[in-house]
């Protein structure tokens, strides 16, 4: 995805990043992750998501902890051959 700029995206896609971006930044803080808070930072970086990215994505991060998912994130993938 980092090959493809962020206009070539969908606006769900655009609109998940964007939330995933205000999660980990609020995260590396040391804030909540609150819906409330990440759309302030969304609006305040001049980006708008629709409504049910922030609620969806908090919820998501208290079910699972931001430390899990950045984890399954992370890859980690096993090298090739060589």
């Amino acid at each position: 995805m980092a090959g493809v700029p962020a206009s070539q995206l969908s606006k769900d896609t655009q609109d998940e990043l964007l939330c995933t971006y205000a999660a980990l930044v609020l995260h590396d803080d040391g804030a909540d992750v609150d819906p409330g808070a990440m759309t302030n930072m969304i609006k305040a970086a001049g980006c708008s998501v629709e409504a049910y990215w922030p609620p969806l994505m908090a919820k998501m991060v208290k079910s699972i902890g931001m430390d899990s998912l950045i984890a399954m994130g992370s890859g980690g993938g096993g090298g090739g051959g060589g």
